[in-house]
């Protein structure tokens, strides 16, 4: 999985959450994640969760490091393990740098504050995620936590580029050690 994080600021729309995006804007093909920063404010209109649209509970924040993966070949409920997945590495990223965060599903919580947003879906051709973290919690529209306002993680760049490493890695590694068993 090639990874690259995108230097400029991007706000995050839900438009984005979209087959070939990364290809088209960033020449990359075949299964990738990027990472960017910058606005997140996602209208109901773009809501790809159901439940925030029943909810009506639209996405803000004024500064967010958001997660861009596409990946092909894998199956909607595949696609929601691998978006598992990258949260967790999320939360164990954090842990190592010494913060609680309380996992539930695909949302982390830090001092009772939502820290993250994220989807999976399946377009016609791939599956797609965004996980979007806090970086600044102030304006949101529900009790949050920022990596720096709260967490004091001032290199986001650095951060990003560690997860997606540890992600790729991850994944590489699930289909090696898928080809390394005989069938019983």
């Amino acid at each position: 999985m090639q990874t690259k994080f995108i230097d400029k600021e991007i706000k995050y729309i839900g438009s984005q959450l979209a087959p070939h995006w990364i290809y088209k804007n960033f020449g990359i093909q075949g299964d990738a994640i990027v990472a960017f920063t910058g606005e997140c404010d996602v209208k109901i209109t773009e809501m790809v969760d159901i439940e925030d649209v029943i909810n009506n509970e639209p996405i803000y924040s004024k500064l967010m490091l958001s997660f861009i993966s596409e990946q092909f070949g894998v199956s909607l409920s595949e696609g929601v393990f691998r978006q598992r997945l990258l949260i967790c590495i999320i939360k164990e990223m954090l842990e190592e740098k010494g913060v609680f965060v309380v996992r539930k599903g695909d949302d982390l919580i830090v001092d009772g504050g939502k820290l993250s947003v994220s989807i999976a879906t399946k377009s016609t051709t791939s599956i797609l995620i965004h996980t979007g973290l806090n970086i600044i919690s102030e304006g949101a529209p529900v009790k949050a936590s920022g990596l720096q306002s709260d967490l004091g993680i001032s290199n986001i760049k650095e951060f990003a580029e560690k997860i997606m490493k540890r992600y790729s890695e991850e994944l590489n590694d699930i289909v090696l050690a898928s080809t390394k068993v005989r069938g019983v």
